[in-house]
């Protein structure tokens, strides 16, 4: 069973929490400070939460801080990552903040100093698993792939990845296509990587002739509709569409879920840095994460609970793998998935 430990803060921030202590009379200072007269101006969010998500976090936000607008583009992460690769290119990042994908995206964002470091005061309420020890990024929620599936077609679904390969999957596989999917690429990494799956199990997977979805969002809804028997697809979106009525439930897989933290980040380019500062910190904040668990995601603070029918995130068997290889293969990961498919 994974176990975490509280976070070793970056060295700014020990610094300035530290100073922050010295004072005799904080409380009434933190709230000048913090309060809706210090914050104001536009910032230009880059993500991929589904759009209604995304829009309650920013009224919530901005409920707090009326002087501020926050401005989104929305799309999926292989989307971005080519948005944010040709603005590189054509002079500098049209956005403040990044808010997608998972941490090998960010470190290479950290390589190519695409990124700003943070400074936030809640990482410090966060488990060490979601921030970085440099301080460019931290994780805003946890999000696991498992396995969904149609409860009118299948009486005894999958209970874990080895299962998936059986014969008796094949044709009633759905998966999101790692091009597009942040989660999807990053997955394919990480179980090519697993010393008990690796190439031989993604061989046999693939020999059951899934079909290659858009995203996670068509995943669910075929497992649904019963288009497909079995889903590969994020944990979250399984439980909405339980809650909405569709006949759908979720296995979180015996031999560890994969799953992605959806760090954020501020950008170098970031033309208002205290603003964006502020945004990320309400993400991790308690309010923020106790929005993220009222949207059925897992939260990355221990005090905030977990969406009603999830199991605790003591319970969970997740994927561990080295982040930094992760990084290192993922591209040619994605690469060898799609050659499978030809």
């Amino acid at each position: 069973m994974k176990r975490f430990t509280k976070a070793a803060l970056p060295f700014a921030l020990v610094a300035a929490l530290a100073l922050a202590g010295c004072s005799t009379d904080t409380s009434d200072t933190a709230k000048a400070e913090g309060s809706s007269d210090e914050l104001s101006g536009t910032i230009t969010l880059y993500t991929s939460e589904p759009q209604e998500k995304i829009d309650e976090i920013i009224a919530d936000f901005t409920s707090e801080h009326p002087e501020v607008t926050v401005e989104t583009f929305r799309a999926g992460t292989g989307e971005l990552t080519a948005r944010i690769a040709t603005e590189q290119e054509t002079g500098e990042i049209q956005a403040d903040v990044l808010l997608a994908a998972d941490v090998p995206t960010f470190e290479a964002y950290v390589e190519d100093d695409v990124l700003a470091p943070l400074e936030v005061d809640n990482a410090a309420e966060l488990e060490d698993t979601y921030v970085d020890p440099e301080g460019y990024w931290v994780g805003t929620r946890v999000i696991p792939t498992v396995l969904a599936y149609n409860t009118n077609i299948m009486d005894t679904p999958p209970e874990s990845w080895q299962e998936m390969t059986d014969e008796e999957y094949e044709g009633q596989i759905s998966m999101p296509n790692p091009d597009v999917s942040g989660a999807a690429a990053f997955n394919a990494a990480v179980w090519l990587d697993d010393e008990k799956l690796g190439e031989p199990w993604l061989e046999d997977l693939l020999a059951n002739n899934p079909t290659i979805l858009e995203s996670n969002g068509p995943v669910g809804q075929a497992v649904a509709d019963g288009t497909t028997g079995v889903g590969v697809v994020v944990d979250y979106l399984a439980r909405e569409l339980n809650e909405q009525g569709s006949p759908i439930d979720l296995v979180y897989p015996s031999d560890g879920a994969p799953y992605v933290s959806q760090p954020a980040g501020i950008f170098s380019d970031a033309e208002n840095p205290e603003v964006a500062n502020a945004f990320i910190d309400y993400l991790i904040s308690e309010e923020g994460q106790t929005t993220a668990v009222e949207q059925s995601y897992l939260p990355v603070r221990s005090d905030v609970g977990v969406p009603e029918g999830a199991p605790s995130m003591d319970e969970l068997e997740l994927l561990d793998p080295d982040l930094d290889h992760i990084a290192d293969i993922q591209s040619e990961s994605v690469d060898h998935f799609n050659s499978l498919l030809d």
